[in-house]
């Protein structure tokens, strides 16, 4: 018996950095964002040697061991075996032996929420060998409380509801946890022609987007109110992007992106740099109308809404960064698992 999962990765349209705690319980936090034809996959191959194999092929990383109840968090595969310490904790009671492998499409810091999606991909799989019955909304609470409270991973919440759910989905997050997915009905025609028009740019650089993100906290804990104003400003980018994309008003997604991204540079130190700075001022003289760097910023990959045929203009003009330009389609279905 073969289980295998698997579950897509998004881009984070609008909105992002008002899904992180503590501004979401404080004020009420609503993103935007889509998922893309780019998965985090998870195999699992049950056995009866008593051991538990894990892999993860594309970090080039390999554990065996012994069955025991509760695998030790010590800088290695942490966030493949908080997942099966969870599943055990909370399902099985008792150990497991198995083999595990994982890949993901995008490496680690690509701002593509790679680490909560491969976390939602493995947690499917689980539900699928062992008969979890995890509905959607509960899949993906699991799969938050695994990354940000059992393995005190910072970050915020969209990541997990949109690669469980899948589609464009606005989101709203409020005190204690509560999140509300609201999937968008949009024509086929807009969706196209956004895919087409927005430009998915590889800086080939990484980063750590976990201190970033404690910043941002903390200035939300220390009620500073220049960034308290600037993360507003992200939610009602969110709410901005949902009204030009329900409408079909697709021409404004560009100046509604670069309102987001000059707010965004605003919430902590790290978003941007000089070289992100020049790649987007490169972007909007080739004819992008504006964009932003996807997830919590530093690094990662960037996206620019580039209208007509720009597109193409964009794409020639930052080869000089040595990044690549990625194609990719929006996707209308999340997390799924299945056995062979």
């Amino acid at each position: 018996m073969i289980i295998r999962s698997k579950a897509p990765l998004r881009l984070g349209l609008a909105g992002g950095g008002t899904d992180v705690t503590p501004y979401s319980d404080l004020y009420g936090g609503a993103t935007l964002n889509a998922t893309i034809s780019m998965y985090a996959y998870a195999t699992i191959i049950p056995s009866d040697k008593g051991k538990i194999v894990i892999r993860s092929i594309d970090k080039g990383e390999y554990l065996e061991t012994k069955s025991i109840d509760n695998l030790p968090i010590d800088g290695r595969l942490d966030l493949l075996k908080g997942i099966y310490n969870r599943v055990v904790r909370d399902y099985t009671k008792t150990s497991l032996s198995f083999e595990l492998a994982t890949f993901v499409d995008a490496p680690p810091g690509s701002g593509l929420g790679t680490s909560s999606t491969l976390v939602v991909a493995v947690l499917g799989a689980f539900a699928e060998w062992l008969k979890i019955p995890l509905g959607e909304y509960d899949l993906a609470r699991l799969a938050y409380e695994i990354e940000r409270i059992d393995l005190q991973m910072a970050g915020g919440k969209q990541d997990q509801y949109a690669a469980t759910f899948g589609g464009v989905n606005f989101m709203e997050f409020y005190k204690d946890d509560k999140v509300i997915v609201n999937p968008l009905r949009i024509r086929s025609v807009y969706l196209n022609e956004i895919s087409h028009n927005l430009v998915l740019y590889n800086t080939r650089t990484s980063r750590v987007s976990s201190a970033i993100i404690e910043r941002q906290s903390k200035h939300i804990l220390d009620n500073k109110a220049k960034y308290i104003e600037a993360t507003h400003k992200l939610k009602e980018q969110a709410i901005r992007m949902k009204e030009v994309i329900l409408k079909g008003e697709i021409d404004q997604i560009g100046e509604v992106l670069d309102f987001g991204w000059q707010h965004k540079k605003l919430i902590a130190a790290g978003i941007t740099n000089p070289t992100i700075d020049q790649i987007y001022e490169t972007a909007i003289a080739s004819g992008a109308t504006g964009g932003k760097i996807s997830g919590a910023g530093g690094g990662g990959f960037m996206f620019f809404y580039c209208p007509n045929n720009t597109r193409y203009r964009v794409i020639d003009a930052l080869r000089k960064f040595g990044g690549t330009s990625h194609r990719y389609e929006f996707t209308t279905e999340g997390m799924r698992a299945w056995t062979i």
